[in-house]
């Protein structure tokens, strides 16, 4: 399976970047990479399944590319070096970047991670709006860090949530 997005290595997690084109998928890789995560894939993300994990990759032609409207082709190794990139990965999360609409309701507290399936398999996905003032990159990254945290059994939202209903008790 193919799929329109990007892939990136953030803290050792598959971040998946799904959107529609021109929404910011190639900066916010652009600015992961520059960070010190991994560029996995750019544009066109090869998926499969192994081992029960969802997998991706690039395809060999434009692997270890990015495009960038306004600059043109980059190439990651030669910019970042070899460790910039990974040649595949399993996929955590996913994040699909949309343009902001005034209205739209979005996740404000998370007590619970909406999932999606893709090839079978269910991942905690994330609906990011982006607006100008937005810098994505550091809302993939404090994501995947909450979602360490949510393996470990911890939360903000579920912190949160137990103080105030400690007060609500008093």
């Amino acid at each position: 399976m193919q799929v329109h997005g990007g892939l990136l290595r953030v803290r050792g997690a598959g971040a998946l970047l799904l959107g529609p084109s021109g929404v910011g998928k190639s900066e916010t890789a652009l600015e992961l990479v520059a960070r010190g995560h991994q560029l996995v894939a750019d544009d066109v993300v090869e998926l499969w399944v192994e081992n029960a994990r969802l997998m991706g990759r690039a395809k060999q032609a434009i692997r270890h590319f990015l495009e960038i409207r306004g600059l043109g082709i980059l190439y990651v190794p030669d910019l970042y070096g070899p460790g910039a990139v990974a040649e595949e990965s399993a996929v955590s999360l996913m994040f699909r970047l949309e343009h902001w609409r005034e209205g739209a309701q979005y996740e404000r507290v998370g007590l619970e991670r909406p999932t999606e399936s893709l090839l079978g398999i269910s991942l905690p996905c994330l609906v990011l709006p982006v607006r100008p003032s937005a810098n994505m990159a550091t809302l993939v990254e404090a994501a995947v860090r909450d979602h360490e945290q949510r393996l470990r059994g911890r939360s903000g939202a579920e912190k949160v949530d137990a103080r105030l209903r400690g007060e609500s008790e008093r």
